[in-house]
């Protein structure tokens, strides 16, 4: 993989696996995470500075898409970072993957959760592609992801297991009607990964597809006026009347229950998504201590930084917990279990940690020069992605007392 950035990623980075993203991996052992710009002579509008700072605040401002960061992204190599090394790309696993998103949040949330979008949309296939017997399926959309550079869009955590949009049954294919809500990365994707609901002999199916987001049935909506992250515009997609050929559809599976694929989808996503909000914890964390140092030390200031460190550390455990899930490679109730509850406390520990992290700095946090009321604001995204904290309790209540989970989502 070539491009324009080296990505130092943690200790915790298997050996054998830094070859596996070259040049890009400089150093074997590192204790944070950081973009390096490798263009001579750096370019002003490609520093880190730029990336992590001028720009997050000023999409932030006007609601704008981080299109200059994310086509820094497609011109690194960073797009096809998850194909396999054998079909083009630079072979990285999900954990390297978590890495890479964490880093991206510690500079700009947006950028980052725009990119966990795509960058699950990746893993998944690319899963698909070394485990199971579903090479010939996954593999010309790797190819393509590799060749071209496309941009992967989601609509996963608005449809989820149940689906949403109408698919009508027509000769050669289906016409496509749906509305898809908050779809990340939308002013800058090439295919919309999705699907719609058909009423097929007596049942609700979803067929699973990829939508051209060039098709003149496919426009973006501009929706995105938010709380935070409001740079990843994930806007809502209209699709009117698109048709999917036959041979196209990914896929069919009765809508509202689980199916194999999305134990792989509930499995790989959430550890890559969650990297994100991670990252914006230790971001603030990284704020508020480099503010309270300035000022005269209170046992008040100890307790409140021993807390948000405690409190971090909870979400750091739980997203390890995650990623390791995914490494047992037999996506399972037992392993979307895991990985759910893992989501749970990363979401309620990286909040709270940016919380605490306001605590510390003191009054000056509260400026928006700051940056951390960017974060606060960015991190309350993690309440919101599947599954709610009253579906994430019912399963894995249901699966300690020998329940079906088959319908709970």
């Amino acid at each position: 993989m070539s491009g324009l950035w080296q990505l130092q990623f943690q200790d915790w980075i298997a050996p054998a696996n830094r070859q596996k993203l070259g040049h890009h991996l400089i150093h074997p052992k590192v204790s944070s995470c950081k973009l390096l710009p490798r263009l001579p002579p750096n370019p002003p509008q490609l520093s880190p500075p730029r990336l992590c700072q001028t720009w997050p605040a000023s999409h932030d401002a006007d609601d704008s898409f981080v299109s200059e960061n994310m086509d820094l992204l497609r011109r690194s190599g960073l797009i096809e970072a998850g194909v396999p090394a054998a079909l083009g790309g630079g072979g990285a696993d999900v954990r390297e993957l978590c890495a890479m998103l964490h880093t991206l949040a510690q500079g700009c949330s947006s950028t980052a959760l725009a990119f966990a979008m795509h960058t699950h949309q990746v893993a998944i296939p690319a899963w698909r592609w070394d485990h199971t017997a579903a090479k010939p399926v996954v593999e010309p959309l790797l190819w393509r992801i590799a060749a071209e550079k496309l941009m992967l869009l989601s609509s996963g955590g608005a449809d989820w297991v149940g689906g949403s949009g109408t698919a009508t049954k027509v000769d050669g294919g289906y016409r496509i009607t749906a509305r898809k809500a908050i779809t990340s990365g939308a002013p800058m994707g090439n295919l919309l990964m999705t699907g719609a609901i058909s009423d097929e002999d007596g049942s609700r199916k979803v067929v699973h597809f990829a939508a051209p987001m060039s098709a003149p049935e496919v426009k973006v909506l501009d929706t995105w006026h938010t709380l935070g992250m409001r740079g990843t515009g994930s806007h809502d997609i209209d699709i009117q009347d698109l048709f999917i050929p036959d041979d196209k559809i990914a896929l069919k599976r009765p809508s509202g229950e689980w199916h194999p694929l999305f134990q792989i989808i509930g499995t790989i996503a959430f550890p890559l998504i969650y990297a994100v909000y991670l990252g914006v914890a230790d971001q603030a964390r990284t704020i508020a201590l480099g503010m309270a140092r300035k000022r005269p030390m209170t046992d008040r200031m100890l307790r409140i930084a021993g807390q948000m460190d405690t409190t971090l550390h909870a979400a750091r455990f739980a997203h390890n917990a995650m990623i390791d899930a995914v490494e047992v490679n037999a996506p399972s109730e037992q392993t979307v279990n895991t990985v759910m509850i893992g989501r749970r406390l990363v979401e309620e520990n990286a909040i709270r940690t940016v919380e605490l992290a306001c605590e510390l700095a003191g009054g000056a946090g509260f400026f928006r020069s700051a940056g951390l009321e960017r974060l606060f604001r960015d991190v309350q995204g993690a309440r919101y992605h599947p599954m709610t904290r009253e579906a994430q309790y019912a399963y894995a209540g249901a699966l300690a007392l020998g329940q079906p989970v088959a319908r709970i989502f």
